[in-house]
């Protein structure tokens, strides 16, 4: 008898999928949260906001934005209401950031 693929979306138990929690980093200049991207995931080219250089397609980057706006009485850790604030940075120019002020 012939298997069946299960649908797009389902899960074993009809469990939804858990999130993926992001990781935050607090710095000197605030908290961030920091999204590792594969060179895989990468359909687009971007714009290193640390060294104004192209991030090119397949290249593997960062994604970076405030954990929380600040000034804006929002929950510390309310990712969702600032990630449209994100950016697209190169790995080591991320974590050189603090040397280049």
């Amino acid at each position: 008898m012939p298997r069946r693929r299960p649908r797009a979306g389902s899960r074993p138990g009809g469990r939804e999928p858990v999130r993926r929690a992001d990781p935050v980093e607090e710095a000197a200049d605030g908290d961030w949260v920091v999204r590792p991207i594969t060179g895989a995931a990468t359909g687009k080219t971007y714009r290193c906001p640390g060294c104004d250089q192209e991030i090119r397609t397949g290249t593997p980057h960062v994604v970076v934005w405030p954990a929380y706006v600040r000034d804006s009485g929002l929950d510390p850790w309310d990712v969702d209401s600032a990630a449209d604030r994100r950016r697209h940075w190169h790995t080591a120019c991320w974590r050189s950031r603090e040397r280049r002020r």
